[in-house]
């Protein structure tokens, strides 16, 4: 552990854990391990493996050496922490950001786009939802994603700091809605109905329950089936990111107009 810290604090200057440093290419990886085939890849690799199988709560430093087969002590020449361990977990889930689309399309198709991919990439990692947040993307595909994000803006008069608290935006809702369908999709599976089942009983319970001369809007969804009807399945991410779009096209239009 002591040769891991002294290797993190001699760095290349950039004030980044070695293994950070690694994923940009800035140092090598160590070549001599403790055991031959031991590297940081496989190492994030086996944690993506225990995270994807059994959530991220399953993921420590024992549970990771124990699936490569080697000593705990021996990952730390590799990486030093497992808020370390976390975040180059996030750079092998999330992976590279789409390509962009032809700019002739327009900023809105290129931030739909950029905010489609990251709803894709988040519901291929579950898990990686549960991710503590400890600051500002700094790893090399993540920071591809937050280029690719100011790059749509393009062309829209925006400066960027603006841009930047657009795709603050947009991506907290991104992420959002993903962590929701996260924690209905646990609590189905836990409940070992069906997703219709859960919500017609869901209907039935709140029928009893919401009086409609206390909660006529509720009793009146309640009555029209509303809990209960089919829907496309990302219907409501569809139209939650096309209200936040009207919303950011609305502002570019008063920018423009000296607003």
């Amino acid at each position: 552990m002591a040769d891991s810290a002294d290797s993190a604090a001699e760095g290349g200057g950039t004030g980044l854990p070695a293994s950070i440093e690694a994923a940009w290419g800035l140092r090598d990886r160590p070549a001599k391990g403790p055991r031959p085939g031991l590297t940081l890849e496989r190492i994030v690799g086996a944690a993506v493996g225990v995270a994807a199988a059994e959530g991220l709560g399953a993921v420590s430093m024992g549970r990771v050496a124990k699936e490569l087969g080697v000593s705990t002590m021996s990952l730390y020449r590799y990486v030093a922490a497992k808020d370390e361990l976390y975040i180059l977990m996030l750079e092998e889930a999330i992976g590279a950001p789409p390509p962009p689309p032809d700019p002739a399309l327009g900023w809105r198709e290129a931030l739909t786009r950029w905010a489609w991919g990251q709803r894709e990439a988040f519901h291929r990692n579950l898990w990686s939802l549960r991710l503590p947040i400890s600051g500002p993307p700094s790893t090399p595909h993540m920071v591809a994603w937050w280029e690719r994000g100011m790059v749509a803006l393009d062309g829209t008069g925006l400066d960027d700091r603006t841009r930047i608290a657009v795709i603050l935006l947009v991506s907290g809702f991104v992420r959002n809605e993903a962590m929701l369908m996260a924690d209905l999709d646990a609590a189905v599976g836990a409940s070992g109905a069906s997703a219709q089942e859960v919500m017609a009983g869901y209907g039935r319970t709140l029928r009893r329950l919401a009086d409609p001369a206390r909660y006529p809007s509720v009793a009146r969804l309640l009555a029209e089936g509303g809990l209960e009807g089919e829907e496309e399945p990302d219907a409501d991410f569809t139209f939650g990111l096309d209200c936040l779009l009207d919303g950011v096209e609305a502002l570019i239009r008063r920018r423009a107009a000296g607003g």
